[in-house]
């Protein structure tokens, strides 16, 4: 059997790019296809893999200004000849899915989000633009928009990282998806001893991530505030930041690891689609404040975070006196307990489960099969996971699939 992923972009290693390597793991003869790759931006693990670009990548200038590319994004990647393969595995949040297969193939789409720049984050991306790039956007939005709905039908099965996608591909695509969580890499994390005297904020710093709350909650009450990321936003919160306020740009790995055990708490204002970051600081032992919707209502049980309902400066510092009054009580083992549900042996082997009943499906049937209801195959870790009845992949292969 010879398998295909297809990636939206390698230019750098985010939640998207660890989900690849897993993928990778779990099906190490696979080839992957991606708009334009920068192999000096990605894991040595990626790097060594055999990886096929599409005719952007020789457009001067692309591996930096890829973004600006978007509107050539579908002709390149129905451009890339999957015709060799039989399963093809989507990792989709700018466009992938579109790709074209051979009938017979199985297309499983794992979906982080649809395109947020063109669905739901439209105009907060649109504000951001000068007033040129607003413009491009506006022409060239409506048509990305009718391509990604019309491209849904070419995936025999979604997959989406959360309930909170899911139901955002229900609405756009009107198709159903399983949901089965990323891998978060525990082992990477510890728990520390040490002070712990300022609060956190980590990640890209863009609009959405609405980190200036976190700035001015905590300047009004001159509490620290370490914010480690870089971003388009990172001179207006510069502006509005008192003295306890420290921002230390983009980190090395080692850095942003040892502030996550030493943290107070994590702050994450923003609405996420899963939310990696309150997860790998939940694996630190330290506890996350997070506004209560999107993923975060999937990875911060309100026995395990703090979770506010507004996003305000009020409604955010409501929380952080919620949790200091408790502070002392925190269960920093509970905690990467809880994180520990969402490791990567998790993920490959749920992954595998579902990847291989589409198949079995699509043998059974003589066509991939559309799944029928939203299903979740993330369970915690001491339970059994659903009956799966379907042969192995090693099965299919010997059956000449």
């Amino acid at each position: 059997m010879k398998i295909a992923i297809v990636h939206y972009w390698l230019v750098s290693m985010r939640g998207g790019e660890k989900v690849l390597e897993e993928l990778c793991r779990l099906y190490p003869t696979a080839d992957i296809f991606t708009l334009v790759l920068d192999r000096d931006a990605i894991s040595p693990f990626l790097a060594s893999r055999t990886i096929h670009t599409s005719f952007l990548q020789r457009i001067p200038g692309a591996r930096k200004h890829y973004q600006k590319l978007l509107p050539l994004m579908p002709f390149a990647l129905e451009h890339l000849d999957l015709s060799a393969y039989d399963l093809v595995i989507s990792s989709e949040s700018g466009p992938a899915k579109g790709v074209i297969t051979r009938p017979d193939a199985v297309h499983v789409c794992y979906c982080h989000s649809p395109m947020r720049y063109v669905w739901d984050h439209y105009h907060v991306y649109r504000r951001d633009l000068p007033w040129s790039a607003q413009l491009l956007l506006m022409l060239f939005a409506p048509p990305l928009r009718a391509w990604d709905c019309s491209t849904s039908a070419r995936v025999d099965a979604f997959v989406a990282n959360s309930h909170h996608v899911a139901r955002r591909i229900k609405r756009y695509y009107n198709r159903e998806a399983d949901v089965i969580h990323p891998p978060v890499a525990i082992d990477d994390f510890a728990i520390e001893d040490g002070s712990k005297d300022f609060y956190l904020c980590a990640g890209q710093l863009v609009t959405y991530k609405r980190i200036d709350i976190a700035v001015r909650a905590f300047t009004k009450t001159n509490r620290r505030l370490v914010v480690i990321g870089e971003g388009a936003q990172l001179e207006k919160l510069k502006q509005i930041a008192g003295p306890t306020i420290t921002f230390l740009g983009h980190q090395p790995f080692p850095v942003l690891r040892e502030h996550m055990a030493r943290c107070r708490a994590l702050v994450f204002p923003g609405e996420e689609d899963f939310g990696i970051v309150p997860l790998e600081v939940m694996a630190s032992g330290r506890p996350v404040i997070a506004f209560d919707a999107g993923g975060a209502r999937e990875t911060v049980p309100p026995n395990r975070g703090f979770r506010f309902a507004e996003q305000t400066v009020e409604s955010l510092l409501d929380a952080v006196e919620r949790f200091e009054a408790v502070e002392n009580e925190i269960d920093s083992v509970a905690l990467r307990q809880h994180a520990s549900g969402f490791a990567p042996d998790v993920f490959r082997e749920r992954m595998r489960n579902f990847v291989e009943a589409r198949i079995a499906a699509s043998l059974a049937t003589g066509a991939p099969a559309a799944g029928e209801t939203v299903r979740s195959w993330n369970r915690p870790a001491n339970e059994d996971h659903p009956p799966v009845a379907f042969a192995r992949l090693g099965d299919m292969e010997s059956k000449g699939f």
